[in-house]
């Protein structure tokens, strides 16, 4: 495997620095959804700061309707309702898109809600599920994305943010279409590489048009997973794979690689598994998202990375 995209925040940058785990295998990646553009900047700053000349990825939040402005969690309780204001989303017109006994999932697919009505005023939801929701969350509803703007006003604050620092990978979340990789490259500068995301049915309904077009995909089974159902992921996974190896695009895998080790020092033996699979299916690298921004073993997750990789070429050396 080629390379590593590791997600900082929290803990990898700032409570790790990334001199415990650099090599040059490794791209840094700044989760554009999550804080504001003082803080994003702040962040390309502290990873030029600290590694100079590593390769960035900043990773557009794209046209996924999250929640705001929830200062305290709501619960939810299956069989209850719960409403949001419009303005505890970060698309306030999402209400014009909702038609009552559509299904959202949230969370990652942690939470079901059933909408009940939507106006300018009030989502009511009926909550399928038990938890708490809070801010930043995804909240996605199947089939409406037509009719929402690709780029939100943030995704194009982040692309000139790019430009400016002349960033080395940008990323486009939600991609539906040919179309949308070509409005976003149009403002993208410079030597700038787009990596298109593949997490939306439509993306891979339109996968030949979109592979021309770029040198690098990334597969977020996260995502794409709400949109299609958590039990078509691995042959959806295997499909894109092989179309991309065919149009030679290079392919990067994203979502819970290691998610045992986001709390654990060690992986399970299921996620060694699949990682080795993964590493076997001719992937360019993964990427870790809560497994460095947040995990509490950020130097062992990429420690196994290099150990798997090491086995897998003496394993092709033996042979």
């Amino acid at each position: 495997m080629k390379r590593y995209i590791l997600t900082t925040g929290p803990a990898l940058g700032k409570e790790v620095p990334l001199s415990a785990v650099h090599s040059d295998k490794n791209i840094y990646r700044i989760n554009g959804a999550h804080g504001s553009l003082e803080e994003i900047e702040a962040s390309i700053c502290n990873i030029r700061k600290q590694i100079p000349g590593a390769p960035i990825l900043l990773d557009l939040p794209g046209n996924k309707v999250r929640t705001a402005n929830i200062d305290v969690g709501i619960p939810l309780e299956k069989g209850k309702v719960f409403s949001l204001k419009g303005d505890q989303f970060n698309y306030p017109a999402f209400y014009r898109h909702l038609k009552p006994g559509m299904t959202a999932w949230a969370n990652d697919s942690m939470f079901e809600f059933e909408v009940v009505s939507a106006d300018a005023e009030e989502i009511v939801f009926l909550s399928k599920s038990d938890g708490v929701l809070i801010n930043n969350k995804g909240v996605h509803v199947r089939g409406i994305h037509k009719d929402i703007p690709f780029l939100f006003e943030k995704d194009r604050q982040l692309i000139d943010l790019s430009n400016r620092y002349k960033l080395e990978y940008v990323g486009l979340s939600f991609v539906r279409s040919a179309e949308n990789v070509r409005e976003a490259q149009a403002m993208i500068g410079g030597d700038t590489q787009v990596i298109s995301k593949i997490e939306t049915t439509d993306a891979v309904e339109q996968i030949n048009e979109i592979l021309p077009l770029v040198n690098y995909i990334l597969v977020d089974r996260g995502d794409l997973s709400t949109d299609i159902g958590i039990e078509k992921i691995p042959r959806f996974q295997r499909y894109i794979i092989e179309k991309a190896l065919y149009f030679d695009v290079k392919v990067f895998l994203a979502t819970q690689v290691l998610k045992n080790m986001e709390t654990k020092p060690l992986p399970t033996i299921g996620e060694v598994e699949a990682l080795y699979d993964i590493m076997k299916s001719g992937v360019y690298g993964v990427q870790f998202s809560e497994e460095t921004a947040v995990g509490r073993y950020v130097v062992e997750c990429v420690r196994v990375l290099e150990r798997m990789d090491q086995e897998i070429l003496s394993e092709q050396i033996d042979l």
